[in-house]
């Protein structure tokens, strides 16, 4: 493991998933895109984890690489483990993966009219999933998927479980696929932005249906998402990735009481409050730098008011300054981090 990317604390009965230097790119026209360059973090049993930053940082692949779903070519697994109950996912044959994902593993897709198969139902996908991992009969799995929908507060699911996806709106959707990654009570659960385009209330009845679930099944959960919001209301811990790398790791209540990175505290100062009046809100200046870019120091040294000649000369190590809390940042602690 790279001693510059610690793995959150955690004793092995603990940790269901750790994942250790990850590094996963794309080669594209003569370039190489290093979309993950360096992750590491741990999931605890039973805990969420919630997975932050803005789009392009590398959320989302990092997702579909623990499932092992990223294409090769053109992506590839240029480095890392990722250890689930002990045994790293990246040295596991494809037979061996399919039979974790959809089983041991769930997955929450961002975008459910592409991730359901618009030409069988909900109940056939669902009823497959269950088939393939377990022994029930058609019967059962179909009796298993009404249930599950059911769980799940799908309106009349003994109905809608005949419907095709064109035929639901989009947070009925959404229910449906919470059913189909959590039909085989998956020890681990990835939700990959599960609120997107979502109006407010349907938000909040999707997240509080993925509360109770977890306390009913005792799943640890991934939550990759850019609303600071949800991870407040969600997340036991959080990690805040920028450009391909995790800048900032720490139990959530320590996040947002005291953010230390620069790029932390601009992600919490650009979150709207109703208590406080602006002109405009405030914003981070400058853009991300282009995944193909090498850049020897900090990545996020072009857009941060504290860089200094150090920051663009010497990568910063992802270091513990508190317990739980660590920070890839040459000047952390920083003082009045919160302001």
């Amino acid at each position: 493991m790279n001693a510059m990317s610690p793995v959150a604390p955690a004793t092995q009965t603990e940790t269901l998933l750790s994942v250790e230097d990850l590094a996963v790119h794309f080669r594209a026209g003569g370039q190489l895109y290093r979309a993950v360059d360096g992750v590491s973090f741990s999931v605890r049993r039973g805990k969420t984890l919630g997975v932050v930053g803005e789009s392009g940082c590398g959320k989302s692949v990092t997702s579909l690489a623990i499932m092992r779903l990223v294409a090769q070519p053109p992506g590839i697994y240029a480095g890392g483990r990722i250890l689930f109950d002990g045994r790293d996912l990246l040295t596991l044959s494809e037979r061996e993966m399919r039979s974790l994902r959809g089983g041991r593993i769930g997955m929450i897709f961002q975008e459910p009219m592409t991730s359901l198969n618009p030409v069988y139902t909900c109940g056939e996908q669902i009823v497959e999933s269950l088939r393939v991992h377990s022994d029930l009969s058609a019967k059962a799995a179909r009796e298993r998927a009404v249930a599950l929908l059911d769980l799940v507060r799908l309106p009349s699911p003994g109905k809608r479980i005949d419907d095709y996806p064109h035929q639901l709106s989009g947070g009925q959707r959404q229910r449906v696929m919470i059913a189909l990654a959590l039909a085989n009570d998956p020890d681990l659960l990835i939700a990959d932005e599960p609120t997107t385009a979502l109006d407010v209330t349907i938000q909040a009845q999707i997240l509080d249906l993925m509360a109770d679930l977890r306390e009913r099944t005792g799943a640890a959960t991934v939550l990759i998402t850019h609303d600071l919001g949800v991870v407040a209301e969600s997340c036991d811990d959080v990690v805040v990735m920028y450009a391909g790398r995790i800048v900032e790791r720490a139990p959530t209540a320590a996040l947002f009481a005291d953010p230390q990175h620069p790029y932390t505290i601009g992600l919490m100062a650009a979150v709207p409050r109703i208590d406080v009046q602006a002109d405009r809100l405030a914003t981070i200046e400058g853009s991300v730098p282009p995944p193909w870019e090498r850049i020897v120091g900090c990545r996020f040294a072009g857009r941060c008011p504290l860089a200094t000649e150090t920051c663009r000369a010497e990568p910063p190590p992802l270091r513990e300054i508190a317990p739980g809390h660590a920070v890839a940042c040459h000047y952390a602690p920083i003082e009045g981090g919160a302001a």
